[in-house]
């Protein structure tokens, strides 16, 4: 990558969104566009000829569409992207997201609109992470996607709630974000049989995108993972993703998890807040939560983990070598005695052994 400058490379069929995802680039002082392309054959040529520092990627196009150029790329000349997608493409940004895609943004509609430029702080901010990322990381995830095959066809359904349930079970509370999506898949895809722990996720993401992104990954897992909704209750074998444009935090009632959703507040840089949620579930579970920061930019998370040691419990965070971006676990491990560095691969292991759960 070039020393002080990002050189950018934007692919869209659409003229309006091409001039206005330039616009947005470019007022940014150390990016350069330095190209466009209107449909995926032509974008390939330029990836290969300009050599860009970082992609930005529309999915439906003519002549090539951006699941092929993705393919080809990745194969060819590994290149951060960033999707930007309608947000009635959810499922196709999960695919791109396995293709190889380090990061997305949705478009606020999938017409021509000058509400396209409600996305400029969202889209400005992601290229800043993705400028970092690792791009070696990236592929590995990827790579390991195409081995991961569905064990549901249909989504979870809302189980009955139990009022009632035992005090004393595991919790790991998990944060992620850029790289996020594919590691908590790879996590959750490795348990394939039912076990007495209760998970919540605080992933950054849209509000759009969660309920997707829950089912998604209940179709690869034997736990039951779905979108939090206000008063569930958490219960082992489950999981509840906080839904994005919300925090999910958790208060103690008549001896159950109850799952609050609230407002983000001025303060809280990242939606949905990996800090609210660990902070609200460390002085209720105590020693029995274990917190769990994975890839991303930025600090979310290392405030939690304070929290969650102050009250005896367990932290652990993604190792270097298996994150897409090292800032949230490189922050966590700075704020806290963590209790281990575990690269992905080993992650669902090391949790499970915490749980007492293996050997």
């Amino acid at each position: 990558m070039t020393v002080g400058r990002v050189r950018v490379l934007v692919i869209d069929d659409s003229a309006f969104n091409r001039r206005a995802i330039v616009k947005m680039l470019e007022s940014l002082p150390n990016v350069e566009v330095i190209g466009y392309a209107c449909d995926g054959e032509e974008g390939l040529r330029k990836v290969i000829d300009l050599k860009p520092d970082l992609v930005t990627l529309d999915l439906q196009m003519p002549r090539m569409d951006g699941f092929t150029l993705l393919r080809i790329v990745m194969q060819n000349q590994p290149t951060p992207i960033i999707v930007v997608s309608s947000v009635s493409g959810d499922e196709n940004v999960f695919k791109a997201l396995e293709l190889g895609a380090v990061e997305f943004v949705s478009k606020p509609t999938s017409r021509v609109s000058p509400s396209l430029m409600d996305i400029r702080e969202e889209l400005i901010e992601k290229v800043r992470e993705v400028t970092g990322a690792n791009m070696n990381n990236v592929l590995a995830r990827s790579s390991s996607q195409e081995t991961i095959r569905p064990q549901r066809s249909v989504p979870a359904s809302v189980p009955s709630v139990r009022q009632e349930v035992p005090g004393d079970f595991p919790v790991v509370a998990i944060g992620s974000s850029t790289g996020g999506p594919p590691a908590l898949q790879t996590l959750f895809s490795s348990i394939q049989s039912e076990i007495p722990v209760a998970f919540a996720v605080a992933q950054h993401m849209p509000a759009s995108f969660t309920k997707a992104f829950g089912e998604r990954l209940n179709r690869f897992s034997a736990l039951e993972i779905r979108e939090a909704a206000h008063g569930d209750v958490l219960t082992p074998g489950t999981v509840l993703i906080a839904p994005g444009g919300k925090n999910l935090g958790f208060i103690e009632r008549r001896g159950s998890l109850v799952a609050e959703l609230t407002d983000p507040k001025p303060h809280h840089r990242y939606i949905p807040s990996v800090d609210v949620l660990l902070a609200s579930l460390a002085p209720i579970c105590r020693e029995r939560l274990l917190g769990v920061v994975l890839t991303g930019m930025g600090n979310d998370g290392a405030r939690g983990a304070v929290s969650i040691k102050e009250h005896n419990g367990s932290v652990f965070a993604e190792a270097e070598e298996s994150s897409v971006v090292f800032g949230m676990p490189k922050e966590t491990i700075a704020a806290v005695d963590v209790d281990g560095i575990v690269p992905l691969p080993q992650m669902c292991r090391e949790i499970l052994k915490f749980c007492k759960l293996t050997g």
